[in-house]
């Protein structure tokens, strides 16, 4: 299956990345003092997507602990493994942003390294919200679904604004950046705490706040967990309409219908609603098999952004369509049949059950996203590594000393 079809493909050498980063913390600490010495830690010869993937082996491995010492995401773990998780999200943050800094040193910037990059963060995004779960023993939970929702939903957001106004957009406070650092500070904390429980004490009178008359006793009573979730909120509001008012400012500076473009976001929408009904109507999948169809959900998203990218650079239509979502609307139709049957008193039997076929469907769901977004991986990375004429974790034409290419199809021919 072509997922770029031939009269999109002249569109990559037109591409040129475009970025706007608001953010002091990366500006003024990290690029000076940190991302440019590491840097030079890497060979010319390495190529930056290899760097891309190097740093998601780290979320691998975090990930890889998390299901060994707390696959119910509601245990204490070792301090260590809390201790790792920030290290290794650390690392990768970092190799995730000297990546960019390598395909310029190498000259290798181009459309790939950002449809590399973003699917590599779109994969993290959804397993770096269980481990932050796990981190904070929110369990098998809403709590758990909320965080995920959140998560994917600024990353959503944030590559339909990079569509729609042709320029990735960081501001003060941006999840590549301040938001991974907020989540290594976390573990960090949880390490030193002695596990995730630590969390759920009320947060006010861990840390010895004063009873104040201004404010009211559910402040004293929430927890960690809850004030996270409220602030969180209120991030996630506040960047969602941000994006929103620079998309239709963009559009509008085009001479173009700027409204239509909130229709984008109706994907989204469409397939969480898809999602929480689904949950609901199925607790035991809520309470019991989470995780998996977690990772399911996060194929999803990652499917979306990377038909965004692909559009982006290719400057196709926008994509609405999503066929792994197709799966849910068929668990939502089967499990709604017995709820109407027992609040309305009439509906259909459930072809799947409660039981061990319910979860056989969300393992099939897992399947078969796997599948299609590998599928989708392989033939858009092979399509723009051939019409390009590169490769994609090595360097086919390196740079020499003067930064110019080197064809290694001569270097060859002189050797022999």
């Amino acid at each position: 299956m072509g997922y770029i079809r031939q009269e999109q493909l002249p569109k990559l050498k037109e591409y040129k990345y475009s970025g706007v980063d608001h953010s002091l913390l990366s500006r003024y600490i990290l690029k000076p003092y940190w991302w440019s010495k590491v840097i030079e830690l890497f060979p010319l010869s390495m190529a930056p997507n290899a760097i891309t993937l190097c740093g998601f082996g780290f979320v691998i491995v975090n990930i890889l602990t998390m299901l060994y010492y707390n696959p119910a995401l509601d245990q204490d773990c070792p301090s260590w493994v809390y201790a790792s998780w920030s290290i290794g999200l650390f690392l990768y943050q970092t190799f995730d942003a000297i990546d960019g800094s390598q395909a310029r040193r190498t000259k290798q910037s181009g459309p790939l390294g950002e449809l590399f990059d973003h699917g590599v963060d779109a994969l993290n995004t959804s397993l770096e919200s269980l481990i932050f779960a796990a981190s904070m023993n929110l369990g098998q939970s809403w709590k758990t679904v909320l965080i995920l929702f959140a998560s994917l939903l600024t990353f959503y957001v944030q590559t339909w604004d990079e569509y729609h106004t042709k320029t990735l957009t960081l501001g003060l406070v941006s999840g590549p950046v301040e938001g991974i650092l907020t989540l290594c500070i976390v573990y960090a904390i949880t390490a030193v705490k002695g596990g995730g429980s630590y969390w759920q004490q009320p947060m006010l009178n861990t840390l010895d706040v004063p009873h104040y008359d201004f404010l009211p006793d559910l402040a004293y009573r929430m927890s960690f967990v809850d004030f996270y979730m409220v602030y969180g909120g209120l991030v996630l509001v506040f960047n969602t309409v941000e994006s929103a008012r620079n998309v239709m400012k963009a559009r509008r500076e085009r001479g173009q219908k700027a409204r239509i473009a909130l229709t984008g976001l109706l994907p989204f929408f469409s397939i969480w609603t898809l999602i929480a009904t689904y949950l609901y109507l199925q607790p035991s999948i809520l309470q019991n098999h989470l995780v998996p169809f977690v990772f399911y959900i996060g194929l999803i998203n990652a499917y979306s952004v990377g038909q965004m990218i692909t559009a982006h650079v290719t400057k196709s239509r926008f994509p609405y369509q999503n066929i792994l979502a197709l799966p849910l609307i068929y668990g939502v139709i089967d499990s709604i049949g017995p709820h109407m049957r027992q609040h309305l008193g009439f509906g259909w039997p459930s072809a799947l059950g409660q039981g061990v076929y319910q979860v056989a469907f969300v393992f099939t769901c897992l399947g078969f996203a796997v599948g299609v977004y590998g599928s989708f991986v392989v033939d858009v990375i092979v399509s723009i590594c051939d019409f390009l004429d590169i490769w994609c974790l090595s360097i086919k034409y390196p740079v020499d000393a003067n930064g110019e290419r080197v064809q290694l199809q001569q270097k060859e021919k002189k050797s022999n």
